[in-house]
């Protein structure tokens, strides 16, 4: 399962960070967490092995958005070594993930939101800033900060998510 799914699930997890060393670490967590509930797996076909593996990535990204860190964890309650990887390794996944041209994608996008939408995802995701600090910065209350960076990051996934970007995962 790893050696056919690993390329895929680094690439996955490499557009929804925009950084392959974060990709590769979350891809650990991922396999960990999948090798542990390996005999859940048993007699799937290839086709649920993936989208149960791709749940589960999509859960660690979500994970590490949330609390602005990745959950480490599993890998080190398995002893999983986080493989190094290389300058020559992040330039090839972040040309085969399309790095360059999403992150031109995202910035474009992120410019067309407005400012209030805009303001909340810089605070909570790039200074990854906790709520009730966001919505001070804001002079909002911490309800409408939430609302806030959740309709800034939808408008951003949608950017993410096109259905030409998931068919390029399954090729």
């Amino acid at each position: 399962m790893y050696a056919r799914e690993i390329e895929r699930v680094l690439i996955f997890l490499a557009r929804r960070t925009l950084d392959v060393t974060l990709a590769a670490d979350l891809a650990a967590e991922t396999f960990a967490l999948a090798f542990r509930g390996w005999t859940k797996l048993e007699g799937r076909s290839d086709e649920e092995v993936r989208a149960w593996l791709f749940t589960v990535a999509r859960r660690q990204v979500g994970r590490y958005l949330r609390s602005a860190r990745a959950e480490q964890r599993a890998v080190r309650r398995l002893g999983i070594q986080v493989p190094a990887v290389h300058e020559d390794d992040i330039e090839m996944i972040e040309e085969r993930a399309g790095l360059r041209t999403l992150r031109a994608e995202v910035a474009a996008q992120l410019e067309r939101l407005g400012a209030d939408q805009r303001d909340a995802v810089r605070l909570r995701v790039v200074e990854e800033r906790p709520y009730p600090e966001v919505a001070m910065a804001l002079g909002v209350s911490e309800q409408a900060a939430r609302a806030r960076v959740s309709r800034g990051l939808r408008a951003l996934r949608s950017v993410m998510e096109t259905p030409q970007r998931r068919e390029e995962l399954y090729r």
